[in-house]
């Protein structure tokens, strides 16, 4: 019997936990001083292998009876807690598994995790996750085939499903808002024309694209962090454009530039005086009277009577409404407000978009442009789509790993075929596959 310990039991915890409890030799400790319903009704069905602690999963000394107990260590937890805990599974030699993205804290740890021979396997979720597993294996079979990537645009979303898609903002949380307000920090950088291209964080919103999706109608992209970052996992060397980027319903980058340009990402915690309100702190960069719908739109350089100003007035910024701390972080805030109003209720459904478009040029002259893309609709009653493809890669692993199937040591993302290929095949299995459609091109006529 293989002993699991799974660190968090948020929005992505379910499905995860329910995977593995359905193989009869696990036994799963689910540690959270949060923990979700759906958990808590999952680990109920499993009494004599499921169990709930209600343990800070930020504190080491409370984890560590936890883990020397363990097998292998899943990390649900926000990403600041990843290094932490991944230090203390090299040091008692347990492999860890989360699908946050990798820093450079966690980098320091491959030699040593190396001596140890622990696997510390980050970023095996949907994005990063599935996003990483599927380009690869599609680079992977045109490099098979004798051709050479040129391009590759991947891009992955989660958003409100159509029937769902019931604010002026097309979007719904899905996971933690601080953590969507924060990714609309980072700053980004692709590859185009060979030459790398870099967004700095402030510029992000301004970088958008209509992005047409086959059955589903025209969204929206814009670039998701540090594509070159992953030029050498992927082994696209050579290539001349790479654009890794995150899928939104149209309207969404000019609301969230108007946000930041209205300071309302800012992470540092500003003073506000006593009975501040939203149109306060929404306007406080103004340097002209009148309304607060008027104040804002001068700071944006637009009409109070346009669209991304009627979105900030549907969301309350410019309201009356206390804004409730007189000292926090506007970013802090404004998520605790967008959670309020931007939930799924009862039997609304999320939408999981993920598309790679590949153009390849192969010895023969020809050029095909090849096409990966899973779409994912959640369950009105039961998981979201987000939690089932953030959540069933990282089971998969676990499985995979304890059964002595995965061999990788160090620090890893799942661009590995021994870890990517039985992953992706599972997940067909269970309805979550990728469709592949190609077109081919030869060179005719009018071609130079």
């Amino acid at each position: 019997m293989n002993n699991v310990l799974v660190l968090g039991a948020g929005r992505v915890a379910r499905p995860l936990v329910r995977h593995l409890l359905s193989r009869p030799n696990y036994r799963v400790v689910v540690a959270s001083l949060a923990p979700s319903e759906g958990v808590r009704r999952v680990l109920a069905a499993y009494p004599a292998r499921g169990r709930l602690l209600e343990v800070d999963a930020g504190d080491p000394q409370a984890l560590l009876p936890l883990l020397v107990e363990a097998d292998v260590v899943v990390g649900l937890v926000p990403a600041r807690l990843n290094v932490e805990i991944a230090r203390l599974c090299v040091r008692e030699g347990r492999p860890f598994i989360n699908t946050s993205y990798t820093p450079p804290e966690m980098m320091e740890l491959d030699e040593p995790a190396r001596r140890r021979g622990v696997l510390l396997l980050n970023e095996v979720g949907l994005d990063p996750g599935i996003d990483h597993m599927s380009a690869v294996r599609l680079i992977r079979s045109v490099r098979a085939a004798g051709g050479t990537v040129r391009r590759l645009m991947s891009c992955c979303g989660g958003v409100p499903a159509p029937d769902a898609n019931t604010n002026p903002w097309g979007y719904k949380f899905s996971w933690h808002p601080r953590g969507v307000l924060m990714a609309a920090r980072q700053p980004a950088r692709y590859l185009r024309g060979g030459e790398p291209v870099t967004i700095p964080g402030e510029e992000l919103f301004h970088h958008s694209w209509p992005y047409p999706v086959e059955g589903l109608g025209t969204f929206e992209v814009y670039p998701n962090r540090d594509a070159t970052h992953y030029l050498e996992p992927y082994r696209l060397e050579g290539a001349e454009g790479f654009f890794r980027g995150t899928v939104r319903y149209p309207g969404w980058c000019e609301t969230l530039r108007a946000v930041a340009e209205l300071g309302l990402l800012e992470v540092e915690p500003v003073e506000l005086p006593a009975g501040a309100t939203w149109a306060d702190l929404t306007t406080r960069r103004a340097r002209s009277g009148g309304s607060a719908a008027e104040r804002a739109a001068a700071v944006l350089g637009t009409d109070p009577d346009a669209e991304v100003v009627a979105r900030l007035e549907w969301a309350g910024l410019l309201s009356d409404r206390p804004v409730g701390p007189r000292r926090a972080a506007p970013l802090d805030m404004l998520s605790e407000r967008l959670e309020r109003l931007m939930r799924y209720r009862a039997g609304e459904r999320d939408l999981v978009v993920l598309k790679h478009t590949l153009t390849a040029e192969f010895p023969d002259g020809s050029t095909q442009i090849l096409t990966s893309k899973l779409v994912a609709t959640g369950d009105p009653w039961g998981d979201s789509a987000m939690a089932v493809t953030v959540g069933l890669p990282a089971a998969i692993a676990t499985d995979r790993l304890l059964s002595g199937r995965i061999g990788a040591v160090g620090v890893q993302i799942p661009v590995l075929p021994e870890i990517y290929e039985p992953v992706l095949d599972q997940l067909e299995e269970l309805g979550y596959g990728l469709e592949e459609s190609s077109l081919t091109l030869y060179p005719g006529p009018l071609d130079p």
